[in-house]
């Protein structure tokens, strides 16, 4: 270690300490970066108490546990960093318990602080249309280039999960060529609107699939006539991607969250998206205003430059 870490405890401690290092070191052969980041999380667990002594790991209760982790959350540290130092201080116990028997219950109960939910993203309506135009480019024959065309665009112009098109029978699609009958999570059904561009993409691709297309088979079918596997699609999408040098981000399911975002910036109410994407909550469905007031955010800056900057430009 390049700096000694130093640990507000007793003699005792201290010589536990010394000994759950080179346990990690010698026996779980951790690297010296790892065992000086373990150590360096064990000593803000230690350091918060002060002087701590057996007597204290044996016997801190879930408040104790519950106290550092507040602490550790007002100073605005990541949770993937706090979650990191529990998974020390944990370690640390696990390797008392089993070595020399000093065990602490609560200790189990501390669990890790829930991940922050990524917003999603949209993908730049440009894009999106190129990404839709080259689809076809990046299949083996004409009628799978079409097939991925149509799911594609099925996930963007009706949004759809990737599960809920590829679990698709011909039959869902209703005579009028207006309606789509989707199964959602819990096998929960729901009428969703047919974009005429969708129908012709979808027609496209029946008119040249090789194989037997009845109304109680699949819509969507592989190379062999089976039902299509996400995992082809979602491959097909990376194709494109790279081609166009597009961030990871830009996914399938990243269609679904550009259907509802750009239906929300063009004025729709939220409830009407809920009921489109099939959620069961319209606190999942408000997610997505963050990403759309971002969005005018960035456009009223491109419009309207801070006065501060244009003060400056006139002062200089």
């Amino acid at each position: 270690m390049n700096k000694k870490i130093e640990f507000h405890a007793d003699s005792e401690v201290l010589g536990l300490i010394e000994a759950w290092q080179n346990w990690l070191l010698f026996e779980k052969r951790f690297s010296s970066h790892t065992l000086e980041a373990y150590t360096r999380d064990l000593s803000f667990f230690i350091n918060f108490f002060e002087n701590v002594t057996v007597d204290f790991l044996r016997n801190a209760d879930i408040r104790d546990f519950r106290r550092y982790i507040s602490k550790r959350a007002s100073l605005d540290i990541k949770k993937s960093s706090i979650a990191r130092e529990i998974s020390a201080f944990k370690n640390f116990f696990n390797w008392l318990s089993k070595k020399h028997h000093i065990q602490n219950r609560s200790v189990l109960l501390v669990s890790n602080p829930r991940k922050d939910k990524t917003l999603p993203k949209s993908i730049e309506l440009e894009d999106l249309l190129n990404i839709l135009d080259q689809a076809p480019a990046f299949a083996k024959s004409d009628w799978q280039g079409l097939r991925d065309k149509a799911v594609l665009m099925l996930l963007y112009g009706s949004g759809l999960r990737i599960s809920e098109a590829l679990n698709l029978n011909v039959e869902d699609i209703q005579s009028s060529d207006k309606t789509l009958i989707v199964k959602g999570k819990g096998n929960k059904e729901r009428l969703v609107p047919l974009l005429p561009q969708v129908v012709s993409a979808i027609n496209d691709y029946l008119a040249l699939v090789p194989y037997p297309i009845k109304n109680e088979t699949a819509l969507f079918v592989g190379a062999r006539g089976e039902r299509l596997l996400a995992r082809i699609i979602q491959r097909q999408m990376k194709k494109i991607r790279d081609s166009m040098t597009l961030p990871d981000s830009v996914t399938p399911h990243a269609l679904r969250h550009s259907f509802a975002t750009h239906l929300l910036n063009e004025g729709c109410d939220l409830r009407s998206i809920q009921e489109l994407l099939g959620h069961k909550s319209l606190a999942t469905t408000e997610r997505y205003t963050n990403v759309s007031l971002k969005a005018l955010h960035n456009e009223y800056e491109k419009a309207y430059p801070d006065d501060t900057t244009e003060n400056k430009k006139e002062a200089d």
